[in-house]
């Protein structure tokens, strides 16, 4: 009974993970063409390399998994459709609904696995990303000194060698500026020095050999001080050159490092703050027009947009109008600190809001891609690698650009987050069901299922005048 299910899977198992590799790859190659400058120039090791691209792995399993069950889906049944092996088992009574049902079991148990992976690793993988990323912008070029040119790498000190010799570190006919003291320069001069690093790698040493320092007072340079000597030793900070791990909990972390429930919290929090602006700002209003209706004022309906009549004369035409001045500016400078209030906290719920549900849109494209490679494959009846790569690079270009613009749109307000981020799947899924339906029953065509819509609705609508 397992014998059909079992074959049908074993033909996803390659496909899906030469699918997800191929797209990961890509992602891959565009971070490090992205990247690569940086990291070369600041002169990292290869563990530092390899830690940061494991890192942003994360983000790129994410969206390869979804790509590669479309990829899997469109091979194995357009293989099965290519050798006939669709036909036999439909005529040996099973539908395309009962050949889904593994498949889309499998893909039920992807999405459950990747939500987990998105709420719990993802958000983890992103923040440690982010602070190693923020420590290597902030580690200097490595040290380096090129015999003819001047070395400002060093804060402070500016050292040039004529010559140089790479094997030994051997620096010949060296001069250094030192400008370390506010009041003070020094011109060091010397045949000749060598580079070394202390213990802890907190300081460079440079020990020179046969030379002599000019002292120079910046305020007065008639002090000069010129002294030889035959070694001398002269410590400059590392303070840069070494990669600094930055301590995680020092910062706060964005909405993609965060998980739903942290984010929940957030929501919750500037929807409580957002309702009791909108309380304050009704209730300070109200408090206003009492004032001006039970008190001195009253605004007659019947009279133009500006003018008042006074009905209680117990005050000067003066004061009553100075009153509506200070009443007016209160309320008016109230009301916009109010409003102000209420446009951050929407825009901040809407930000985590988008986040969240697509930690739960991205997960369900496993399913919907399901839905509609397996109709797709049996239609085109092509198992080849040309024919899948270049359907499934279009469904998931359509779907990654729904993805993106429903994004945009919910950040600026044009639509809601939820149907921002679930748009891509339900225009996918809304295919999938279409084309499972036409394939499932060949003959269904889109005026055939218009024809039985309305003449089902007809019927009901005959059965209730009876």
């Amino acid at each position: 009974m397992l014998l059909i299910p079992r074959y049908i899977l074993r033909f996803h198992i390659g496909p899906f993970f030469f699918g997800a590799s191929v797209v990961t790859f890509l992602f891959l190659l565009q971070f490090i063409m992205k990247y690569i400058d940086l990291l070369v120039s600041k002169g990292l090791d290869g563990f530092v390399i390899t830690q940061l691209v494991v890192l942003n792995l994360s983000w790129m399993v994410v969206f390869a998994v979804p790509m590669g069950a479309l990829f899997s889906t469109l091979m194995a049944f357009g293989a099965m459709s290519a050798s006939h092996e669709i036909d036999i088992i439909k005529s040996g009574g099973a539908s395309l609904f009962r050949m889904m049902i593994p498949v889309l079991f499998v893909g039920c148990l992807l999405t459950l696995g990747l939500f987990w992976f998105n709420d719990s690793v993802l958000p983890e993988s992103n923040h440690r990303a982010k602070l190693l990323m923020g420590d290597i912008q902030r580690k200097k070029p490595t040290f380096a000194i090129e015999a003819g040119q001047f070395s400002n790498q060093i804060e402070g000190y500016s050292i040039l060698a004529r010559k140089t010799d790479s094997a030994s570190g051997l620096l010949l006919d060296v001069t250094i500026y030192d400008r370390t003291k506010p009041y003070q320069m020094n011109i060091v001069s010397a045949d000749s020095g060598q580079l070394r690093f202390t213990s802890d790698y907190n300081q460079i040493i440079l020990k020179l050999s046969h030379g002599e320092i000019h002292q120079v007072k910046q305020n007065n340079y008639n002090d000069f001080r010129k002294i030889t000597f035959d070694f001398h030793e002269i410590a400059m900070s590392t303070s840069g050159f070494l990669l600094e791990e930055t301590d995680g909990d020092m910062f706060s972390r964005g909405d993609r490092e965060m998980r739903i429930s942290d984010m929940q919290v957030i929501v919750d929090k500037n929807t409580e703050e957002r309702d009791s602006a909108i309380t304050r700002a009704d209730r300070f209003k109200n408090s206003h027009y009492d004032l001006l209706v039970n008190g001195k004022l009253y605004i007659s309906p019947f009279a133009g947009k500006d003018s008042v009549t006074i009905s209680k004369p117990a005050f000067r035409t003066t004061i009553i109008l100075e009153k509506i001045s200070e009443i007016t500016s209160s309320l008016v400078m109230f009301l916009e600190s109010e409003n102000s209030t209420v446009n951050d906290r929407e825009n901040r719920i809407k930000q985590y809001l988008v986040e969240i549900h697509k930690k739960y849109s991205l997960p369900v494209a496993c399913i919907v891609f399901v839905m509609v490679g397996c109709p797709l494959g049996i239609s085109t009846r092509k198992g080849n690698f040309g024919i899948s790569a270049a359907i499934s690079l279009g469904f998931y270009v359509f779907f990654w650009a729904c993805l993106i613009g429903g994004e945009k749109l919910a950040d600026r307000g044009m639509m809601s987050p939820q149907l921002g981020m679930w748009m891509a799947d339900i225009i996918v899924a809304f295919v999938g069901i279409i084309l499972i339906l036409k394939i499932n029953n060949e003959s269904l065509t889109i005026r055939s299922m218009i024809r039985r819509i309305k003449k089902n609705l007809w019927q009901e609508k005959n059965e209730l005048k009876k």
